[in-house]
């Protein structure tokens, strides 16, 4: 009996023993300067610990409360942000380059199994500029394969983002490439094509079943110049048809991306309620103001259509400039009025090997202060997303998501395009700064 109570006693304190958490060391992060996506000024001499992937505190450089046995990482003069979060990319795209056959060829060239090749080295590229959060805006033919990367990235398999996923996305007939084609040939679409409210509800359905955080509907397709040179779209689908989306996906507790130019597909979109309006190459009086009071957010997404511009002479030439033209003024407009604004690239509309960054310079050039335009990628972009306090911020309580830059982003944007450091959930992904001890 006697041994038996103690075997017991034995197997009891080897049990209490392995389920004692183990003790999880602190970093300390320690830079010139500190940039929290929510004060109007940045701070010097801060140390920000972090344990468990989390931050567990921000205190002076020199206080006595910070954790004696933690692991200390000093930037130097590196300025540290927030990670960044851009809302609006695509991971299965890789620039539309016409020597390679463009848009086509991604679909009915490349397998499936090479485009998640390259869709793995966009989420790896967009870590390492510091991007620690994306909003993916839709597969582009890849069917569901944003979701498979997104699984991949949270089981550790491969490196990444934190990811937000849109799937297949929803246009209508006539409203999608791929497109002149002889019509006795069938070809693949790059988003799931509905006609009628019946047939969106049933598409939200099943994108969100499969498990899309997010559905993206174009608004809008075709863009060109009328006789008198303004900018008309295509409208797409019908307030109707776009009202059964958004009732059902916020039905879902989920929300509704539109894509839209200009235009009637705009005006749809406004008027059938999606949360974020991207692109919004030209807006109204009226819709900025309909836009405030319905709370849509704006996602410009300026840089891309600044690329591959066909020859001035050319009508789709004369179309690009145009574009950029009507987009800055927009912008200008939405930023004086106060509409909510975030940041977003359409990264894969132009090459994953740019950088993400390039977006903030056109913000500040159009008007933003440099901090208002670090707080597009950080508190706004985590509000957009619904994920304020856990992104987007230094706090404490914030997920461990951290970026630096050599130099002060505050005197010169174009910083944030040469990342020195990242750092997502308290794992370092990159450092060039020499810093460990």
């Amino acid at each position: 009996m006697g041994w038996a109570l103690l075997a017991a006693c034995m197997a009891t304190t080897a049990v209490v023993a392995e389920g004692a958490p183990a003790v999880e060391r602190s970093t300390v992060v320690l830079a010139a300067a500190l940039i929290d996506g929510v004060a109007a000024k940045a701070r010097t001499g801060v140390a920000v610990v972090v344990r468990g992937g989390r931050i567990v505190a921000i205190r002076d450089r020199g206080s006595p409360d910070l954790p004696r046995d933690a692991q200390v990482l000093d930037l130097g003069d590196a300025t540290l942000l927030p990670g960044l979060i851009d809302t609006h990319t695509h991971i299965f795209l890789q620039g539309e380059v016409p020597a390679e056959g463009g848009y086509d060829a991604q679909l009915l060239k490349h397998p499936l199994a090479f485009r998640v090749a390259r869709a793995t080295v966009a989420v790896r590229r967009a870590l390492e500029q510091g991007f620690t959060t994306i909003r993916d805006v839709e597969t582009e033919g890849a069917g569901y394969g944003d979701v498979g990367i997104k699984q991949a990235i949270e089981a550790g398999i491969i490196p990444g983002p934190h990811m937000l996923v849109s799937t297949v996305s929803i246009s209508t007939t006539g409203g999608y490439p791929l497109e002149d084609y002889a019509p006795e040939v069938s070809v693949p679409k790059g988003a799931q094509l509905i006609d009628g409210p019946v047939e969106a509800r049933k598409a939200a359905r099943e994108q969100l079943d499969h498990g899309a955080d997010w559905i993206k509907v174009y608004m809008t397709h075709r863009s060109w110049l009328d006789a008198a040179g303004n900018l008309v779209s295509q409208p797409t689908l019908t307030v109707e048809e776009l009202r059964a989306i958004v009732d059902e996906t916020h039905g879902w507790g989920r929300k509704v991306a539109c894509h839209a130019y200009n235009g009637i597909g705009l005006q749809r979109a406004l008027d059938g309620g999606c949360d974020t309006l991207e692109h919004g190459l030209e807006l109204s009086d009226a819709q900025i103001q309909q836009m405030l009071r319905q709370g849509t957010w704006y996602v410009p997404t300026v840089a891309v259509y600044f690329k591959d511009w066909d020859p001035a002479d050319t009508a789709s030439g004369q179309r690009d400039r145009k574009r950029t033209a009507t987009h800055e003024v927009s912008f200008r407009k939405a930023l004086k009025a106060g509409v909510k604004i975030a940041f977003g690239t359409d990264v894969g509309g132009f090459p994953w090997s740019e950088s993400i960054a390039q977006e903030f310079a056109y913000y500040v050039e159009y008007g933003m202060t440099p901090m208002q335009a670090i707080q597009t990628a950080t508190t706004r972009a985590a509000e957009l997303l619904g994920k304020a306090g856990q992104i987007g911020s230094i706090a404490e309580g914030a997920g461990a998501d951290l970026m630096a830059v050599r130099g002060d982003p505050l005197k010169d944007i174009h910083q944030l395009e040469t990342p020195v450091f990242v750092m997502k959930d308290g794992r370092v992904f990159r450092n060039d700064t020499g810093a460990a001890r």
